[in-house]
């Protein structure tokens, strides 16, 4: 699995994914809204921890900086 998601979209998926769950923890969203929420935090959380997000092969694209 090489890494394919770079530092600046890496940030972005944290600070999204902890303000899905944030929204989730404090009631902010209910019913099936909170799953998806939730479900989407963790998934952005680590996809942001592995530097890899599995769609981006599909789509061509690699925000990671390549080796010199």
């Amino acid at each position: 699995m090489e890494k394919n998601a770079g530092t600046v979209d890496r940030i972005v998926r944290v600070v999204i994914g902890i303000g899905l769950l944030y929204a989730v923890a404090t009631g902010m969203v209910l019913g099936i809204v909170m799953y998806v929420a939730g479900i989407l935090g963790i998934m952005m959380m680590v996809t942001a921890a592995l530097a890899y997000c599995p769609l981006y092969p599909a789509m061509k694209m690699n925000t990671a900086s390549k080796p010199k």
